[in-house]
């Protein structure tokens, strides 16, 4: 009998450890109580928070609220803030402490995360974040933000480790760019305006995995300027499968 107890308590042990990793998005909002008419500062926070498998789940959460807290966080001591709630108050309170100082300068902040679960196998898990942020100036930022993950162990993929060789990769993918936005195999890069760092082409920072294909996506400023906007080109799988290490 006590064998038998001892199995099952080993196997709701097995069981328990071995869940399904999963996500439900929560959402997080605060809005300032300084009187207002219009354009009233607040903030919205929507990200997937993971479940069940509990050190990939913690690992993952971990990551995408650093990632969140390094878009909207404007605070002088980030060890205060240490969950969502508290970072979306920080916002307001950076924005009333402006305020404060400069009443007429200040209004119309305004903080926005949409994040999702993009693409999810048993060897990558994508998670996109659509951030957009306005804290005075003449326009207010807007990108995306690319989390890739280990799904079995929670641990982050970095961009160097996607490819089984980069610097083929990149041949590939500069030579399709350039076709696509039509700049001359043998002109510089940054010939027709864009701004590559040292006049050289580089995979950006955001590389998605999406349901038709491996996206590339550079945001405002790393690779245009702000008026010609966001660059990107698609890959479908069939065409860059063998330069991937996960599928």
């Amino acid at each position: 009998m006590k064998h038998y107890t001892f199995l099952v308590f080993l196997f709701l042990i097995f069981t328990s450890c071995n869940k399904e990793l999963s996500f439900e998005n929560e959402t997080f909002e605060k809005k300032s109580t300084v009187p207002c008419k219009k354009d009233c500062p607040k903030i919205k926070i929507d990200v997937p928070i993971a479940k069940n498998s509990k050190v990939p789940a913690d690992s993952i959460n971990k990551k995408i609220f650093s990632v969140v807290k390094e878009i909207v966080y404007f605070g002088e001591d980030p060890t205060k803030v240490n969950d969502y709630n508290t970072l979306a108050a920080s916002f307001i309170e950076s924005y009333e402490e402006m305020h404060q100082k400069f009443p007429t300068e200040t209004f119309g902040w305004e903080g926005k995360i949409i994040g999702n679960v993009e693409f999810d196998s048993d060897q990558i898990l994508n998670i996109k974040i659509d951030h957009y942020t306005f804290t005075g100036g003449a326009h207010g930022y807007q990108g995306f933000r690319s989390l890739l993950f280990n799904p079995k162990t929670g641990k982050i993929i970095f961009n160097d480790q996607l490819f089984t060789n980069e610097n083929e990769f990149k041949a590939f993918a500069e030579k399709k760019f350039r076709e696509k936005y039509k700049i001359p195999a043998k002109a510089n890069i940054n010939a027709t305006g864009l701004m590559f760092e040292n006049d050289k082409f580089q995979l950006p920072q955001n590389i998605f995995y999406t349901e038709e294909g491996l996206l590339l996506y550079y945001n405002s400023y790393e690779a245009a300027s702000y008026a010609d906007g966001p660059k990107e080109i698609l890959f479908p799988y069939d065409e860059v499968n063998k330069y991937l290490k996960y599928q």
